[in-house]
């Protein structure tokens, strides 16, 4: 399968980032992409650096404007889209939502983010609702599609439920970087978990993995809000990156520069893998009940 990535920089001119991305996706598609991955909340900054109630206006409903834009874009270029939406469920109902669009421009489904961070800079919680959808696969034209997002990449638990529900593909939509107080060497082990950690994935599986970052510095200014507002700043590390089921690269983007890309992946290299390496075979499933424990005292 040939799957097209977008890591872009962002502004807060969302007009100027959906045209940008349009234009990457007609691109993309020229040079014979059949499935497209756009990072997380890709419309605009990510704006959960800081808090502000006001911040909810940019939700939209699902299908909403996004989905309409997005799904003229995979009908006009015959492609399938993974987008990444900030959903406005209901009043007071928020979530950080993957959308898949077939090529052509249906909602083929949806995957609502499951793992919600609270950190510094990554204020998450404030803003989105945990999943309630599970880890089910988004059967589509080009297969079917394991989509996660961001800090559900952390979790060995999600990519091993997409798996046993058939997944034959993993793909996290992301925003992630370094906190620029951190020492270069600390950012840069930040960096390398973040990567080994979804190779582990691709390992432990035996699936192709697709990681979308976003790329650039995005200073949050929310003074429009509040003039008491507090900005903050996150370098955002790229290094987009897809890696065959044994976790080899096979593309890795820059860290400081936008990507739009055709990587090119053998969708039935997984079976010969998992012949290799039976480890759905050998799991021991009657021993892992402790594994829905928070912590064994």
């Amino acid at each position: 399968m040939k799957i097209g990535i977008i890591q872009q920089h962002n502004t807060a001119d969302i007009t100027d980032n959906k045209e940008r991305l349009a234009k990457k996706i007609g691109d993309l598609a020229q040079q014979g992409a059949e499935l497209i991955v756009l990072q997380e909340l890709h419309n605009g900054l990510y704006f959960c650096q800081t808090e502000h109630v006001n911040v909810f206006d940019q939700a939209e409903t699902i299908p909403g404007p996004s989905t309409e834009f997005f799904g003229r874009l995979a009908n006009q270029y015959g492609v399938v889209i993974v987008t990444s939406l900030f959903e406005r469920r209901a009043t007071g109902l928020y979530h950080n939502t993957a959308v898949i669009l077939e090529k052509d421009g249906t909602i083929a489904g949806k995957y609502r983010k499951m793992h919600i961070p609270d950190d510094p800079g990554y204020y998450e919680k404030f803003y989105f609702t945990p999943g309630d959808m599970g880890f089910h696969p988004i059967q589509t034209s080009v297969g079917k599609l394991g989509v996660l997002v961001c800090w559900d990449q952390w979790y060995p638990e999600a990519a091993r439920l997409m798996a046993l529900a058939g997944a034959e593909l993993l793909i996290y939509p992301t925003a992630i970087g370094y906190d620029p107080n951190d020492t270069k060497e600390e950012q840069e082990r930040q960096r390398m978990a973040w990567q080994t950690i979804q190779r582990g994935h691709a390992v432990a599986n035996g699936l192709p993995v697709v990681t979308v970052n976003r790329v650039g510095s995005e200073y949050s200014d929310y003074s429009e809000y509040s003039e008491n507002s507090e900005n903050s700043e996150i370098p955002f590390w790229g290094t987009s990156f897809v890696a065959g089921p044994q976790g080899e690269l096979l593309y890795e983007a820059p860290t400081d520069q936008e990507v739009a890309t055709v990587v090119e992946v053998d969708m039935q290299r997984s079976e010969q893998v998992r012949r290799w390496w039976p480890f759905l075979r050998d799991r021991r499933t009657d021993a892992y009940g402790d594994i829905t424990q928070r912590y064994l005292e």
